[in-house]
Order: C-alpha cells, then structure tokens, then sequence
C-alpha cells in the first residue's frame, strides 16, 4: 500500500493550493481516505475525508467553505482543493485511509509521507 501526497507549497494569504494524494494497492475494505494537517508544536489534526464509492464528505469546521476534498477514481487519487488561505492553515499534510468514516490518527491504517503547506501574511 503506497500513498504519495503532493502539492505542498510556500503560498500568500488568500490563494489557492490543489494537494494530491496518488493511491495504490488499497483493498475496498479501505473506504475512507481522509487528509489531516499538523502544524509546528501541535496535533495532528483531521481536515477532510471522503469515502471511495459514495463519495461523501467530511470537513473540519476550520475549513468549512474553504477546502474541497474529491476523487478521481480512475486515476486512483484524492484531493484537497485548498482556496481562501490563511496563515493558520500553515502545516504539514497528510493523506491517510481507514475502514469506515472516522477522523482519528489512531483509526487510520495507511498513511502518505506529509507535504508542506507554508501560508504567509
């Protein structure tokens, strides 16, 4: 199982970010995909997830109506569409998947290496 995230970048207040998460090997028992963030001293904290086959959605209050997360199932690859950025989204990302709908690191199986997302004022 391999998730490679992508995307992370040095961006200003109010731009745009398109993070990709490229998966193989998952089984379909690894329904949920999910993107967590942690910035500096802090928690690794849930974002956003989305299951495979219904395509529902999940946010952070934090992001509500700012960031997307999608799929593309032929391409086998997740992402989070990241508009209206703040300084306080600066950290590190992370794509993950799980069994069912939870937003916990520990409830997590797989995870990609993070990518980072710098957010300046």
């Amino acid at each position: 199982v391999q998730l490679q995230a992508s995307g992370g970048g040095l961006v200003q207040a109010g731009d745009s970010l398109r993070l990709s998460c490229a998966v193989s090997g998952l089984t379909t028992s690894d329904n949920f995909m999910m993107w967590f963030r942690q910035a500096p001293g802090k928690e690794r904290d849930f974002v956003a997830g989305l299951t495979w086959r219904e395509a529902k959605k999940r946010y952070a209050d934090s992001v509500k109506g700012r960031f997307t997360i999608s799929r593309d199932s032929a391409k086998n690859t997740v992402y989070l569409q990241m508009n209206s950025l703040k300084p306080e989204d600066t950290a590190v990302y992370y794509c993950a998947s799980s069994r069912e709908v939870q937003f916990t690191t520990t409830g997590a199986r797989f995870w990609g290496q993070g990518t980072q997302v710098t957010v300046s004022s």
